[in-house]
Formats: C-alpha cells, sequence, structure tokens
C-alpha cells in the first residue's frame, strides 16, 4: 500500500507539471491550428522572469508570489509580438509555423545565453515552501503542492473564462466554426490574438513554477515541449477537459511504469502507448463537435 500511494502521489505531482506546461499549448493550438514549438521558449522567459525578480527584490518569498503574474504578462507579451510578426501569416498551415516557431526557439534560446550565460542558474525557494507533508503515507515536498494548487487556479481560471466572459463566447464560437463566427460579427483576428496571449502567458506562469523542480537555463523548455505535445494531442486538439485527464493520465502511468524500469524508458514506452492510442482513436480522448456541414 505503501508503494502504490508514493507512485499515486509522484504521478500526481508528475501530472500537474505536465498540465501546466501544455495548457496553453492546448488552447493556440485547438483554436488556430498553430504548432507553436516557440512554446517551450515562453516557459523559460518565465523562468528567467522569476530569477530577474529574485535578483530585484532578494525575498524570495515576495519575488515568487509578483513573478506568476509578471510572467504572465512577460509570456504573453513575447506571444503578441510572434503572433503579430510571424503565426498571423501561416494561420492553417500547421507544417510552415512548426518549422518558422522552431527558429524563433532557437533564436530565443541563444538571446538567453547571452543575456544570462550558457550555465544553469538557480532561484531560491521560499521559506514558507521549504520541508515536506505526509499524504497518503508519502512524504511529499511542499512545492509540489504549491504546483498542484497553481495548475487548479490555472485551470480553473481559463475554465471560467471560457465559459462565463464574452471573450471566452467568442473562443468557443471561433473553435466550433471560424466562418460562421465572422458571418455573426466576430472578429476572429482579435480572437485569435487574444487567445495567443492567453496562451502564451500561462507558459510564462509555468516556467515560475518550474523554477521550484530544478535550475533554469537557456535549454529549459526543449526538455518539456514533447510532453506537452503529447499531453495535446492525447487529450484531443483543443480539449481542456482532455488535456487534464491526459496530463494526469500520463504522469500516473510514468510514475507506475518507472517502479520496474527507469525513468527514460519510461518515457520511451509512454511514447509509444500513445502513439497506438492514437492509432484506435487519432482525434484523441476528446473532440470539437462542430455544426459545420462539410
Amino acid at each position: 500500500m505503501d508503494v502504490i500511494g508514493s507512485q499515486l502521489v509522484a504521478g500526481v505531482s508528475i501530472g500537474s507539471v505536465l498540465l501546466l506546461v501544455a495548457i496553453g499549448l492546448s488552447l493556440t493550438f485547438g483554436q488556430m491550428g498553430v504548432i507553436n514549438m516557440a512554446h517551450g521558449e515562453f516557459i523559460m522567459a518565465g523562468a528567467y522572469t522569476a530569477y530577474v525578480v529574485q535578483q530585484i527584490l532578494g525575498d524570495a518569498g515576495l519575488s515568487l508570489l509578483v513573478a506568476l503574474p509578471v510572467a504572465f504578462a512577460v509570456g504573453g507579451a513575447l506571444g503578441a509580438l510572434l503572433e503579430q510578426l510571424l503565426v498571423r501569416h501561416m494561420y492553417h498551415r500547421p507544417l510552415d509555423t512548426l518549422l518558422a516557431t522552431f527558429g524563433v526557439s532557437l533564436v530565443l534560446q541563444q538571446l538567453a545565453r547571452d543575456i544570462f550565460g550558457a550555465p544553469a542558474v538557480d532561484v531560491r525557494t521560499p521559506s514558507w515552501l521549504q520541508g515536506n507533508v505526509e499524504v497518503l503515507g508519502t512524504v511529499v515536498p511542499w512545492t509540489r503542492l504549491f504546483i498542484l494548487g497553481v495548475v487548479v487556479v490555472a485551470v480553473g481560471g481559463l475554465a471560467l473564462l471560457l465559459t462565463t466572459t464574452a471573450l471566452g463566447r467568442r473562443i468557443r464560437a471561433v473553435v466550433l466554426n471560424r466562418q460562421l463566427a465572422e458571418t455573426s460579427g466576430i472578429s476572429t483576428r482579435a480572437t485569435d490574438r487574444l487567445t495567443f496571449v492567453i496562451g502564451s502567458g500561462l507558459a510564462g506562469v509555468a516556467g515560475v513554477v518550474l523554477t521550484l523542480v530544478g535550475s533554469t537555463g537557456p535549454t529549459l523548455g526543449t526538455g518539456y515541449i514533447v510532453d506537452a505535445f503529447l499531453v495535446v494531442v492525447a487529450g484531443g486538439i483543443g480539449q481542456i477537459r482532455g488535456a487534464v485527464l491526459a496530463a494526469f493520465g500520463l504522469g500516473l502511468l510514468q510514475a507506475f511504469v518507472e517502479l520496474s524500469t527507469t525513468a527514460s524508458i519510461a518515457k520511451f514506452l509512454i511514447l509509444v502507448i500513445v502513439v497506438a492510442f492514437l492509432q484506435v482513436r487519432p482525434q484523441g480522448l476528446f473532440t470539437v463537435r462542430t455544426r459545420s456541414l462539410a
């Protein structure tokens, strides 16, 4: 029972990280069909934002709380710039966006090296997040519970945005039927821009939280971008509830597979499982139900 409880806690911990890095990507990919390979670098920018804010404020506890909204703004600004200069010219051309944003990701990595240097930097953990708590007979760091809390707030806030606000209704209308939304007077151009800003801002928030897990370096986002895409395609393109289920499902699967293997083998096996799943259900766990007659 102790082993099962330990792996359950580990799986939820892994799943919360996966969901946080993938939720913004799910939103933009689902609406605009854009494969944003620079999403990982927006995560990296959020992590460096936490580092800079801590250098300015000094207080680790205060700087973490300040860095969350600041990183959202930084990630959103980078997303707005990328969308305006590049992505808007490539809507519905996913392969072109993949190549173009991959080039942008390399530029951003080099820019980070030029500004902060190649060696990784560390962000101090606040004193109120140091230590552990026992959950299901397993010792869990407070930092992991904080990450889970941020995930709950981010997903809950996004769900409220999509279901209770005018912007959310416009986003859902564009996802369901872009042409009909346009004829109804919705500015799909403005909706796409705001959606990309929100998705990129969430990537910045993910970067701040990841500073509690490990060091921050120019290639931080590279280690998470593949996992993020796995969550998005397994959950269903643009399906937030699918991303939630896929993230925690893959997290639990990885935790239990690692019991008898290594972490690298577990990641390989999960990739194989996801590919096999997509052969049976290519639309993922959930799919968008449209009113299109096509």
